[in-house]
C-alpha cells in the first residue's frame, strides 16, 4: 500500500472529520449570526424570477437530500444485514438508477442556482467568494458522482461496492490502515469523489453548508410570549 494512500484515504478522513466538528462548533460559538445559509430569495422581483427559484431550490435539495441518505445507507450498512433483502449486484444496480435519477435532479437543481447567483446582477453583489465556490465544488463533486455510474457499468458484481464501503465503515470504527487497503484497488474516479466528499468536510465549518445541521431546537424551550390586546 502507498504511503499516499494511506494518508489521504486512512488519516485524512479523520483530519476532515476533526476541522469539520472543531470549526463548526467554533463558529456557533464565537459567531451565531453567521450561522445561516444567506438566502437570496428577497432578490426575487417578479413571479417569473420566484417560480424559477422555487423549481431550481427544490430540485437540488430533494437531490441531494436522496444522495445523501443513498450514500448513508450504501456505505455503512453491512452486507450481513442487506443480504436479507437484495444481493449486492442487485444493490449496485439499485444505487446506480437511484443515484442516476435523483443526480440528475440536483444537477438540474444546482445549475440553475449558480446561473442566477453568477447572472443576476442582484444576487451576484450579495454573494461572497465562499457562497460561489461551494456551489462549484458541489457541482464538481456532483459530476464525479454520475460519472461513477458510467464506470460501475463496467463491473456489474458489485465488488467495487463493497470495497467502497468496507472503507467507509474501517473509517467510522477507526481503522485507518485497514480503510487505506480497501480503498486502494478501486478506480481514480471513485477516488476523486472520495477525496472531494471528505474535503467538503473541510469547507463545511466556514461556508453556508453550515444550514444543512441547523433547526430551530431552542424554540422549544422557548418561554411562552403572554400578548394581551389593547382596551
Amino acid at each position: 500500500m502507498s504511503s499516499s494512500n494511506l494518508w489521504l484515504f486512512g488519516i485524512y478522513p479523520y483530519i476532515a472529520l476533526a476541522i469539520c466538528f472543531i470549526g463548526s462548533w467554533a463558529r456557533f460559538d464565537l459567531s451565531q449570526y453567521s450561522w445561516k445559509a444567506g438566502s437570496s430569495q428577497v432578490f426575487n422581483r417578479t413571479p417569473a424570477e420566484q417560480r424559477y427559484m422555487r423549481i431550481a431550490s427544490n430540485l437540488f435539495h430533494v437531490g441531494v437530500l436522496f444522495i445523501l441518505a443513498g450514500h448513508f445507507v450504501g456505505l455503512l450498512l453491512p452486507e450481513a444485514i442487506y443480504h436479507h433483502v437484495i444481493s449486492t449486484a442487485n444493490k449496485q444496480l439499485l444505487a446506480m438508477v437511484s443515484g442516476g435519477f435523483f443526480g440528475v435532479l440536483c444537477l438540474i437543481g444546482l445549475l440553475m442556482l449558480l446561473k442566477r447567483r453568477l447572472t443576476d446582477p442582484r444576487v451576484r453583489a450579495s454573494s461572497s467568494t465562499s457562497d460561489v465556490l461551494i456551489l462549484v465544488v458541489l457541482l464538481v463533486q456532483l459530476l464525479l458522482g454520475l460519472a461513477t455510474i458510467f464506470a460501475s457499468a463496467g463491473h456489474m458484481d458489485g465488488s467495487v461496492m463493497v470495497m467502497l464501503a468496507n472503507w467507509a465503515q474501517a473509517v467510522v470504527t477507526l481503522q485507518p490502515i485497514v480503510a487505506a487497503a480497501s480503498i486502494e484497488p478501486v478506480s481514480l474516479v471513485y477516488k476523486l469523489h472520495v477525496f472531494l466528499g471528505l474535503t467538503l468536510f473541510v469547507l463545511f465549518p466556514f461556508t453556508r453548508l453550515v444550514h444543512i445541521v441547523s433547526a430551530p431546537v431552542w424554540y422549544l424551550g422557548r418561554r411562552y410570549q403572554i400578548v394581551r390586546q389593547k382596551g
